[in-house]
């Protein structure tokens, strides 16, 4: 290992252990809240490009706590935020009485309310053209001054070595400071932990933040946001797709993380 890279490895090693965790069933999630968050994000953007964040939710967890190679990945980035409302309630029953949600479509909405200012630069991978084209016009008619580096849609099939370089180049070119990964879960997490050290900008997965952003799907109101019932929210949108994921990983967590206290 050269200097450089030593210098890297270390300087990363300090500025996450910076980061206050929860290990809820072997995933370290942040035990913080959007402020903090935020706070982090202005005074060290530059320094973890490269790095990614996983928005972590009681779908992924469960998944990494079943699958180990996952649990990695989730493990791997700077870090894995509280995304589902359930992580932040059993971090706080766990004595982490900071640790709020911070939702992946709440985290991007914040950082472009202040991208003019700081001068962020934005690049958006995943979804299909067609959204992307619209959250493009809704971004720049919502967000003056917003500077949107790149967006690409990929194939819905793997992507050869060749068609990967060429991406990672195209992404890198545009010198972007957050490259937003909408591909889902767990999808986006294991195509950030392989492109890490490759994307120079921080990756942040960010599942249906995409279609939030461009008006394709609603949030749910802000009483279900705070009561953790989201979720109910979006299984009434999409019943067929999300009900036998829910079922499956919530009852898991339940009996897992707040029962037995995993």
């Amino acid at each position: 290992m050269n200097t450089a890279t030593y210098n890297k490895e270390f300087h990363r090693t300090v500025k996450k252990a910076e980061i206050p965790t929860c290990n809820i069933l072997g995933v370290d999630i942040a035990a913080i809240d959007m402020e903090w968050l935020l706070t982090y994000l202005d005074n060290n953007i530059k320094a973890l490009a490269g790095d990614y964040i996983c928005v972590s939710n009681v779908h992924t967890t469960v998944t990494a706590y079943e699958e180990e190679a996952y649990r990695k990945v989730q493990n791997g980035g700077i870090m894995a935020i509280p995304d589902g409302g359930p992580l932040s309630s059993v971090g706080q029953k766990r004595g982490f009485k900071n640790m709020k949600r911070t939702t992946g479509p709440s985290l991007m909405g914040e950082i472009f309310k202040i991208s003019a200012s700081k001068g962020y630069r934005h690049y958006f991978y995943g979804s299909t053209d067609e959204t992307l084209e619209k959250l493009y016009s809704v971004l720049m008619e919502t967000y003056p001054g917003i500077q949107i580096a790149g967006m690409y849609s990929p194939p819905f099939r793997p992507m050869t070595e060749e068609e990967d370089k060429a991406i990672v180049e195209r992404i890198n070119k545009t010198n972007p400071d957050f490259v937003w990964i909408g591909l889902g879960a767990p999808k986006q997490e294991k195509w950030m932990a392989v492109h890490q050290g490759k994307i120079n900008g921080l990756m942040v997965g960010v599942g249906a933040g995409f279609d939030y952003h461009a008006g394709n799907i609603d949030r749910a109101p802000e009483w279900m946001q705070k009561s953790n019932l989201e979720w109910v929210y979006r299984l009434l949108q999409d019943p067929k797709r999300l009900f036998g994921r829910y079922w499956h990983t919530n009852t898991k967590f339940i009996w897992n993380a707040m029962i037995r206290g995993k």
